[in-house]
């Protein structure tokens, strides 16, 4: 039995089993990419080892998959919707993990194995907007915030993967094998999703001549989502970025100490993700959290700036409600990007969304250096808050009701 949703997509009515199993392949998917996408930092002392290479070329090295993901999220997200979200996500991840063992099979140049990272970052990006589609189309408008936000928790888990996994095996066995972890999920994951991934049912494709969806990036919505999106990242970057050095520069914990607290605020924002899904799912909107939550975001880094020029305890308090506050809108960004797209746009506009978003990730760390310099961590946190303030008036509320 179907269930007849907005833009003439059906979905499975509540309770299908299958639409959970395909979104958990999704997460997979977006789990492995993230590992390898996330996890080279981990593996610099060994890779300057191991090739030999400066501190400035091991860093080039780790930026060069986000810079082919950068360089490929919209026209993956264009493929996605022409030829469907299991042989988009199938492909890239599975080229990207045949790159990641290629990278594996001996010591290579600085120059060639940057461009190995970056094309396996370009393929991977094909994950990014087809397990968000594929999420959109196989769960109801009233799941898909808890749906989304599911889906989301790939990051913190992906990252996880490769801080238990990459650092153990890279001191035992070296570098090069220890590439052979992401390498293993993309290639494993991708013949999961070839073989059991269904693309959700679709309305069909205009026929040649035939009149086609008229681009939803007529009107300002879309803009003014990614802007708001975009603006809400640097934040989330401000927190994940310095929080570490901090601790340890400001607050003089170990090292060890910092990234115990700081894994334990990773699995709490994860579940922040989750609840924003839910709580969108029970009002009915993306937006309308979203903008509270923008408005929450700058509130939490005045507190967290307010913590550093007076207790521990309250800037701790301020970390652990930023880390979760600051990156639980980036589902509802996803989701709402694609319902306001509608079917046929969807693919690129998670694309365009996720575009925006990583070029503001990029911006923030080394911009907020800037500004922090040796220790002005809090003029920093107090310029990372006025960027949300700035996304509540650029949310476009009232575009979910017209748009119904």
């Amino acid at each position: 039995m179907m269930a007849q949703v907005a833009a003439g997509q059906q979905v499975p009515e509540k309770g299908g089993v299958r639409r959970w199993f395909i979104l958990a392949l999704g997460l997979a998917a977006q789990t492995a990419s993230c590992s390898f996408l996330y996890g080279l930092p981990f593996l610099v002392p060994t890779m300057r080892v191991a090739d030999d290479l400066t501190l400035a070329q091991a860093g080039t090295v780790v930026a060069a998959p986000s810079i082919g993901l950068l360089l490929t999220l919209i026209a993956w997200g264009a493929a996605a919707d022409r030829y469907g979200e299991r042989l988009i996500m199938a492909l890239g991840l599975g080229l990207s993990g045949l790159l990641l063992v290629y990278a594996a099979l001996g010591h290579h140049p600085v120059g060639l194995l940057f461009g190995v990272f970056l094309v396996a970052g370009a393929c991977t990006a094909s994950v990014n907007a087809a397990s968000g589609r594929v999420v959109m189309g196989w769960f109801s408008k009233s799941e898909r915030g808890v749906a989304m936000g599911i889906r989301q928790t790939a990051q913190p888990l992906g990252i996880a993967v490769a801080a238990l996994g990459l650092p153990p095996l890279a001191a035992s066995w070296g570098f090069q094998t220890a590439m052979l972890l992401p390498a293993a999920l993309a290639i494993v994951v991708a013949l999961l999703v070839a073989a059991f991934v269904v693309d959700p049912p679709r309305p069909p494709r205009p026929a040649n001549g035939a009149e086609k969806p008229p681009s939803p990036y007529r009107k300002p919505w879309l803009w003014q989502v990614h802007g708001a999106s975009a603006l809400l990242v640097v934040p989330q970057f401000a927190v994940s970025a310095f929080a570490p050095v901090y601790l340890v520069s400001q607050q003089h914990w170990g090292p060890s100490q910092a990234g115990i607290f700081l894994a334990l605020v990773q699995v709490l924002g994860a579940l922040g993700r989750l609840a924003s899904g839910y709580w969108s799912d029970r009002v009915g909107s993306r937006l309308r959290p979203m903008r509270q939550l923008a408005a929450a975001s700058g509130v939490v880094m005045l507190l967290v700036a307010l913590g550093d020029v007076t207790w521990l305890w309250l800037v701790l308090v301020a970390l652990v409600l930023a880390a979760v506050i600051t990156v639980a809108d980036n589902g509802l960004g996803f989701t709402a990007s694609a319902e306001l797209a509608g079917v046929a746009w969807s693919g690129r506009a998670m694309g365009t969304q996720n575009t925006a978003q990583n070029i503001a990730a990029a911006l923030t760390p080394p911009l907020l250096g800037l500004v922090i310099g040796d220790s002005r961590y809090a003029l920093a946190f107090c310029v990372a808050a006025v960027f949300p303030v700035l996304a509540i008036g650029l949310v476009p509320v009232r575009a979910e009701s017209e748009k119904d």
